[in-house]
């Protein structure tokens, strides 16, 4: 369910997020965010690191990919020598 609270604005452009809200976001001090403006409307989105799991997920895909179209270690190295030289 929503949360619904009122804060306001200080004459420094700061902006309290109300305790109740902090606690059940789990917003913590030094948290940082993306502030979206348009109109009237104002949108704060807390900026999260991305789940390991995921990269796991994907370097393991990647893997997988590399070793059933017969990529070797070496043609990795090879092609990261090239890069480099560009």
């Amino acid at each position: 369910m929503e949360s619904i609270e009122i804060t306001s604005l200080s004459s420094r452009g700061q902006v309290v997020i109300p305790q109740r809200l902090r606690e059940k976001l789990k917003i913590k001090d030094g948290e940082k965010f993306v502030i979206i403006g348009e109109g009237s409307t104002i949108i704060l989105k807390k900026i999260e690191m991305p789940s390991f799991r995921g990269f796991e997920k994907l370097l393991g895909k990647t893997r997988a990919l590399a070793k059933n179209n017969g990529l070797k270690e070496a043609d990795i190295e090879e092609a990261l020598k090239d890069v480099r030289r560009r």
